[in-house]
């Protein structure tokens, strides 16, 4: 019994050891990338021997890898819940506009690994977005057009293409952030003041309710609804979405 107790001991500070050592790289990867991040300065701030690094995940690359695969990870069960089938296909797509807005808005981390991942993709050099959008995200792909296609056959939304849909659900989101350091320049208003957020946030979801039913009415309602049932999160360091969307000297 007691070397039962003393192995299940000795596997839960592994665990944990493993997941310290995971968020000092996600850390370490989303603000330097794969080639400016030190690995001592993972070490360090996991607190763990440097030689643990390479115990647990063998290399440098695969231990990115595995960091890009626990933020992702992340991202995707929060996606799926969004999509849950207990709600109708326009409550779906409507509470997926939110979780993605929400996503860009919190997930530092995230956006910044993927923005570098897709930097590496388009040079053509080996990374980890690949499999993992194959694994990962094509399935909630799939999901959204499910839930595009039930909605057209239900009534509930327009006759429309499924991808247009997909894009402007997202495309929109994105182009706000990614647009928000120089629209700054030209707009009466910052941004990213948590005001303007909410209220981009909202007219987002209201627009798609507006656009997407054959029941204005309906999607209107389903859109105010969404919007008391999912508050925006708290946003602890709001200037660092700026930083994140900023390209990085090297990527230009």
């Amino acid at each position: 019994m007691a070397s039962k107790t003393s192995n299940l001991n000795r596997q839960n500070r592994a665990a944990q050891t493993r997941k310290r050592i995971l968020r000092a790289a996600v850390r370490e990867f989303s603000t330097h990338g794969l080639s400016g991040a030190r690995t001592d300065a993972i070490a360090e701030s996991a607190k763990v021997n440097k030689a643990l690094l390479y115990y647990y995940f063998k290399s440098k690359q695969k231990l990115y890898t595995a960091a890009v695969e626990e933020v992702s990870g992340k991202v995707v069960e929060s996606a799926l819940a969004a999509l849950d089938p207990g709600f109708s296909a326009g409550e779906r797509l409507l509470r997926s506009a939110l979780n993605h807005f929400d996503r860009v808005l919190t997930q530092r981390e995230f956006q910044s690994l993927m923005q570098q991942e897709m930097v590496r993709f388009r040079r053509g050099e080996s990374g980890s977005l690949p499999l993992f959008f194959r694994t990962a995200f094509q399935p909630l792909v799939k999901k959204m057009q499910n839930a595009v296609h039930e909605g057209i056959s239900t009534g509930e939304l327009c006759e429309m293409d499924w991808l247009q849909v997909m894009n402007s659900i997202f495309g929109a989101n994105v182009f706000y952030f990614l647009s928000a350091p120089l629209m700054q320049m030209a707009l009466p208003f910052k941004p990213f003041d948590l005001d303007v957020l909410r209220l981009r946030r909202k007219a987002a979801v209201q627009f798609l309710g507006m656009a997407l039913f054959t029941d204005r009415g309906h999607g209107a309602k389903l859109a105010k609804r969404i919007l008391a049932d999912m508050p925006m999160p708290q946003v602890k360091n709001i200037q660092a979405r700026l930083e994140t969307f900023q390209p990085r000297r090297k990527d230009l």
